[in-house]
């Protein structure tokens, strides 16, 4: 970790950067977003995804195809997988960035717990995930 730096005008970082501000800038929604796609789903072993080509979407990622993924970088993702395992869904978001290349964790404790985020947000799922993705088109450069 560098501090002072400006990891912004690195093209490599600058999509990580982006989303660091998006996080900051939509944490309710997102939360929301979590908590409601977690409860639609059902399965515990999916976690909220987001893939930014050939734009950025929102997609789930399961535990088996991480686990691929991490067999397959050679144990790259074995941090990620791990906090995985002691992700509480009631109390925080875990957001799984995948760009070219790289994968960044945003992981998160909004100030609402994500439940409630969901009830405040008073929007249908779908409705969150179009709003989402147009605002990460237009914040995120890739």
């Amino acid at each position: 970790m560098q501090f002072g730096s400006s990891k912004q005008n690195i093209p490599e970082e600058k999509w990580r950067w982006q989303l660091d501000n998006f996080v900051d800038d939509y944490e309710q929604k997102l939360a929301a977003l979590a908590w409601g796609l977690q409860q639609e789903w059902g399965k515990l072993d999916n976690i909220l995804g987001i893939d930014l080509q050939p734009q950025p979407h929102f997609v789930a990622c399961n535990r088996e195809s991480l686990e691929k993924l991490n067999k397959s970088t050679r144990g790259h993702l074995q941090e990620i997988l791990g906090l995985i395992d002691g992700y509480q869904r009631e109390q925080e978001v875990l957001i799984l960035a995948i760009g070219i290349g790289q994968v960044k964790l945003l992981h998160f404790q909004p100030q609402k717990k994500p439940p409630e985020c969901f009830i405040a947000e008073n929007q249908d799922i779908d409705g969150l995930i179009t709003f989402l993705e147009s605002a990460l088109t237009l914040n995120i450069e890739h």
